[in-house]
């Protein structure tokens, strides 16, 4: 019974916070090892107790909210535009929510981002940049896709039109 009340205060801990909480402090907090909030995390994703999701910063409890808008952008931009693409998007009210790309052998590779800000979006350039990271895009040609969340389709269009002003939007 440990591990289920152990998973309880997990469950608690995600949804008392509003950005994402690594999974070392997760252990610290629970007094555990990290590989144990993995695994905790792997099994409450897989009862459909509670959708968690792992970005670049840590674990963060997602609150699906249906009366938001949501488009996916299929861009393409050089990787010293990467900065600029999604403060586009950001400036305008968007929450990047994913990148995907589609490779000719691996097929769609998906990862969660949970970029809402320009704080954000500099959080990620600068880790890509110190860690030496090759950003998917660089799998595709530069080609890739953002799915976008903003409180209205009236924003999308915004977004969408800013994107395609900087020629950095491609036709699906």
């Amino acid at each position: 019974m440990e591990g289920v009340k152990r998973r309880e205060n997990l469950i608690k801990i995600l949804k008392n916070q509003t950005e994402p909480i690594s999974g070392t402090d997760l252990s610290k907090q629970l007094g555990v090892s990290r590989q144990i909030i993995v695994q905790d995390i792997a099994l409450l994703r897989a009862s459909d107790q509670i959708n968690i999701l792992s970005t670049t910063k840590g674990y963060l409890l997602y609150q699906n909210d249906q009366q938001k808008a949501r488009r996916t952008f299929q861009v393409k931009h050089a990787t010293d535009q990467i900065e600029d693409e999604l403060c586009t998007i950001v400036d305008r009210g968007g929450k990047i929510l994913d990148v995907l790309v589609k490779h000719e052998i691996y097929g769609e590779i998906t990862t969660e981002l949970i970029i809402r800000n320009r704080q954000d979006v500099y959080d990620f350039v600068k880790k890509v940049s110190e860690k030496k990271i090759v950003p998917l895009k660089e799998l595709t040609d530069g080609i890739h896709r953002h799915t976008v969340e903003a409180d209205t389709d009236e924003v999308l269009d915004k977004i969408e039109a800013a994107l395609k002003e900087k020629n950095y939007l491609l036709k699906v």
